[in-house]
């Protein structure tokens, strides 16, 4: 078990879910306020990413991001900032027998062009997610490939970023540890993303095999969506890890009633709290994750 844990808040995502919860923030300014609002309700680290503020829908704006990170930065709490570098890798296969007449979901960039936010703004911690995977139920995928991904972790490291590797499936970790072989990445941090179809499930047994197969002594946290956000949350605590709660994953604090990101945190530190944990602040966290402070 894990006594000394860090949370970290995933404040909006990139998939439709403002149009479902009015609490999902979409503009810089919101999202900053968010970010604040986890802090102060226990949140070690703040998950980012930036919306159109017109339409509400996933963004790679560099301008978008810098916006969130300067409001971040100037407000009156202290919280680690982690950036998504995830974006740009979306593909939607054509219809039936036109696989090539991609669909308007495409946003397919090249490795390097998707840490253009990460370079230019220099956050604590980026993630680089770890492989291709089936997202959803249609013809939706989410496209890393192995030499996409040897220049994304290439160039983190040479900017100095602490990776946080997203794993969503059992060969995205066996590639992970590959990377680390090879010497590509410098003691990155791990994220086991549980219960995206069709990805790895949200259930205790996946985790654990996931935690049986991360490399000795290294820091990860779990998560899992929708209603299993919480119980994944106490599955990790359990197992070693570390926590992930946030409106990206789930957008509900009970059934039927939808949940701000500190509310989603405040439960979290409660859980963590009767488990007989407790969660680091982000100078304890920085120092859990071998971070240097920006």
């Amino acid at each position: 078990m894990n006594h000394d844990v860090i949370i970290t808040c995933a404040l909006t995502g990139a998939g439709d879910t403002a149009s479902k919860s009015h609490l999902v923030p979409v503009t810089p300014k919101q999202i900053a306020a968010a970010a604040v609002e986890a802090a102060k309700a226990g949140a070690t680290v703040v998950h980012c990413h930036v919306r159109d503020p017109q339409t509400g829908r996933f963004s790679r704006d560099v301008a978008l991001y810098r916006e969130v990170m300067e409001r971040i930065r100037e407000a009156d709490v202290d919280i680690i900032v982690n950036l998504t570098a995830g974006m740009g890798g979306d593909l939607e296969i054509g219809p039936d027998e036109n696989p090539m007449a991609f669909g308007q979901g495409t946003d397919l960039i090249g490795p390097l062009e998707r840490l253009a936010h990460v370079e230019a703004l220099l956050p604590e911690i980026c993630t680089l997610d770890c492989g291709t995977l089936n997202f959803g139920d249609g013809n939706s995928i989410y496209v890393s490939t192995p030499a996409q991904l040897r220049a994304g972790a290439r160039r983190i490291t040479e900017l100095g970023v602490k990776a946080e590797l997203e794993i969503f499936d059992t060969g995205h970790l066996w590639f992970a540890k590959q990377m680390i072989k090879e010497g590509l990445l410098d003691n990155p941090l791990f994220q086991l993303c549980l219960g995206i179809p069709w990805g790895a499930p949200a259930d205790t047994t996946t985790m654990k095999a996931m935690v049986d197969n991360l490399p000795a002594n290294a820091t990860w946290a779990g998560f899992g969506i929708g209603r299993m956000q919480m119980p994944m949350a106490a599955q990790a605590v359990l197992l070693g890890g570390n926590v992930r709660v946030g409106l990206e994953d789930n957008l509900y604090l009970d059934r039927g009633v939808l949940a701000s990101n500190g509310q989603l945190v405040e439960r979290a530190v409660e859980i963590i709290s009767r488990l007989g944990a407790r969660v680091l602040s982000p100078a304890e966290g920085r120092a859990k994750m071998n971070l240097n402070r920006r």
